[in-house]
C-alpha cells in the first residue's frame, strides 16, 4: 500500500515530492493545515462583501484588473478565469510531472496564504490520492505569474471539466473520473481560481525531480570514471585525500573519495603502480574527474538550497495576510529564482556528459588505449566492436550542448505589457529533463563500454566494486565481448539500470555507501 503525505502549514520535503510524484503516495490535510484555510477564506470572504474592489476577488485579472465585478457574476469570473488560462498545447506532461506541480500548489493553499476553502484544498488532495491526472501541455506557461496555463488545467479538472488520465493511464472526461473515484466537483468562488494557477509549482516539481535524478546520475558517473581510470591503466594516486585538501571544494573532495574507494584493491590498477611504469600523466578526462564531478555536485548543492527555499514559500498573487485581515498584491510569482538554477543544472549534465564522453573515446583509439584492439572489436574489421555507440554519445553530448542554452534570459512580453518581464522557467525545466535524460543514456554508454574493457584486461582483475558492476551488467542484457550483434537492446539495458539507480547500488553493496 502506497505511503500517505501529510501536507501541513510547513514545507513538503524532497521526499514527499518523489513519493508522490512516482511512487503514487495519497495525500492528507493536516489540522493545521485545514485550520490555516479556513483563517484565510475568512478574510476573503470579509473583503469578497465590502464594497471596495478587491484585486483578485472582486476585480477583473492581469491587464483587466480595474473592472469590478459584481457579486452575482463572481462564480461565472473564477470559471471563465481557469476555462480561458487552460490553453495549454502540444504533447502530454509526463504524469509524474503533473503530480508534483499537484502536490506543491496544495502544499501553497495549506499554508492558508491563498484563501480558498478547505473542500476545495480536500478535492485536489483527493484527485492525487485517486490517482487521477488532468491532462497537462507541453507549451503553456512563460514562468511567471506562475505556470498558468499548466495549472489551470489542473484547476478545470476540480470543476469536473477537461480531459484526464485516471490511475489506470486511461483518458477519460474529468467529471466521468470524479464521480467513480466518489469526488465532486467544485464551483470556485472568489480568489479560488487565481489561487489555483498562480503558483511556480511545474517548475519547482521538475526541478527537485532534476535534483534527485542528477544526485544519482553523479555518483553512477563516479562509478564510470573509476571504471575507465581502471581500465585505461590510469593511476589513482591523483585522488589522494591531500591533494583534494588543497583546492577545498566539498564536491571535489566527495568525488575523489569515491573514485579511491571505488578502484581500491584493483588487480588492474596494481599491475602498473611499480616503478618501471613510464606514464607521466593520464588524460584530462581522467586525471581530472573528481573537479568535473565535484563542481557538478556543488551546483547541484546550490539549486537544492533555492528549491529548498521555494518549498517553504507561498507563491500567489494576491497573497492572503490572515493575521492583519488583508490581502496584498506582490511579485512572488517570478520563476527567474528556480528559472536560473535549472538552466545552471542544464549546464552541469552538458558537461558531466562531455566528460563521460571522452573517457569512453579513450577506449576505442587503439593509440590512447594502451594495448585494447581498435573500438574493443572482437575482430578489428570484420567487427565494428563499440564504435558506434560513441557516436551516440556524441549525438546525445551536441544536443545537450545546445539545450544547455539558457531560456531565463529569453522573456517575451505578455498581457497587454502587465506582464513584461518573464522567467520562461517552465521552459528551463522543459529542457532539463530532456538533459537528465541524455546524462543518463551517456554514462550508461561509458558503463558498458568500460566493462567491456575491463574483461578485455583478463586475466588481471579489477576492484571488488566495479567487478561488482560488470555482473550486474553480465547478468542483465549486456554480454561481454564478442563478435557483434544488435546493440541497442545492450546500450537500453544499460540505460535502464543507471536511471533505477542499480549500478551505484552494486558498488555500494561491496564498499559501503558512496558520497
Amino acid at each position: 500500500m502506497a505511503a500517505t503525505v501529510v501536507v501541513g502549514t510547513g514545507p513538503v520535503s524532497f521526499e514527499d515530492v518523489v513519493a508522490v510524484a512516482r511512487h503514487e503516495a495519497t495525500v492528507a490535510l493536516g489540522e493545521d493545515a485545514l485550520a490555516a484555510v479556513d483563517r484565510a477564506r475568512a478574510v476573503v470572504d470579509e473583503l469578497a462583501a465590502a464594497p471596495t474592489p478587491a484585486y483578485g476577488i472582486s476585480t477583473g485579472f492581469g491587464a483587466l484588473a480595474t473592472r469590478h465585478i459584481p457579486t452575482e457574476m463572481r462564480a461565472q469570473l473564477q470559471r471563465s478565469l481557469v476555462r480561458s488560462h487552460a490553453a495549454g498545447s502540444g504533447p502530454e506532461v509526463e504524469r509524474e510531472v503533473v503530480r508534483a506541480l499537484m502536490l506543491l500548489r496544495l502544499s501553497t493553499l495549506a499554508t492558508g496564504r491563498t484563501g480558498v476553502r478547505r473542500e476545495t484544498a480536500e478535492l485536489l488532495a483527493g484527485l492525487l490520492s485517486h490517482g487521477i491526472t488532468p491532462v497537462v501541455h507541453e507549451y503553456g506557461s512563460l514562468g511567471c505569474s506562475g505556470d498558468l496555463a499548466p495549472l489551470a488545467h489542473c484547476a478545470l479538472a476540480l470543476m469536473g471539466e477537461g480531459p484526464v488520465r485516471d490511475a489506470a493511464g486511461v483518458l477519460r472526461p474529468a467529471a466521468e473520473a470524479l464521480a467513480e473515484a466518489g469526488l465532486r466537483p467544485v464551483e470556485l468562488a472568489a480568489k479560488e481560481g487565481l489561487a489555483l494557477i498562480n503558483g511556480t509549482d511545474g517548475m519547482l516539481g521538475m526541478l527537485v525531480l532534476a535534483i534527485t535524478d542528477l544526485r544519482r546520475l553523479l555518483r553512477t558517473a563516479d562509478v564510470a570514471a573509476a571504471m575507465s581510470v581502471e581500465g585505461q591503466l590510469a593511476t589513482d594516486r591523483v585522488f589522494a585525500t591531500d591533494l583534494q585538501a588543497i583546492r577545498p571544494h566539498p564536491g571535489q573532495a566527495a568525488a575523489a573519495a569515491n573514485l579511491t574507494a571505488l578502484l581500491r584493491d584493483s588487480g588492474i590498477v596494481a599491475s602498473h603502480r611499480g616503478p618501471d611504469c613510464n606514464r607521466v600523466q593520464d588524460a584530462y578526462s581522467l586525471r581530472c574527474s573528481p573537479q568535473v564531478h565535484g563542481a557538478a555536485r556543488d551546483t547541484v548543492d546550490h539549486a537544492a538550497l533555492v528549491a529548498a527555499r521555494e518549498l517553504a514559500s507561498a507563491v500567489d498573487n494576491p497573497v492572503v495576510l490572515a493575521e492583519e485581515g488583508r490581502v496584498e498584491s506582490n511579485g512572488n510569482f517570478h520563476g527567474a529564482p528556480v528559472a536560473y538554477v535549472l538552466d545552471f543544472l542544464a549546464i552541469v549534465a552538458a558537461d558531466v556528459a562531455s566528460i563521460s564522453e571522452r573517457r569512453s573515446d579513450r577506449f576505442l583509439d587503439k593509440a590512447r588505449s594502451h594495448g585494447l584492439p581498435p573500438f574493443l572489436a572482437h575482430d578489428p574489421g570484420v567487427d565494428s566492436g563499440l564504435m558506434i555507440a560513441q557516436y551516440t554519445q556524441a549525438a546525445i553530448v551536441s544536443e545537450l550542448k545546445r539545450l544547455a542554452a539558457p531560456a531565463s534570459v529569453d522573456s517575451i512580453p505578455s498581457s497587454a505589457m502587465q506582464e513584461d518581464h518573464v522567467s520562461m522557467g517552465w521552459s528551463a525545466a522543459r529542457k532539463l529533463r530532456r538533459a537528465v535524460d541524455g546524462l543518463t543514456r551517456v554514462v550508461a554508454i561509458e558503463v558498458l563500454t568500460a566493462a567491456r574493457a575491463l574483461d578485455l584486461r583478463s586475466p588481471l582483475e579489477p576492484s571488488p566494486a566495479t567487478g561488482a558492476v560488470v555482473a550486474l551488467l553480465r547478468g542483465n542484457g549486456v554480454p561481454g565481448p564478442g563478435p557483434d550483434r544488435h546493440l541497442a537492446p545492450e546500450i537500453e539495458a544499460a540505460v535502464g539500470l543507471v536511471a533505477s539507480g542499480a549500478v551505484v547500488t552494486a558498488a555500494e553493496e561491496v564498499i559501503g555507501e558512496l558520497a
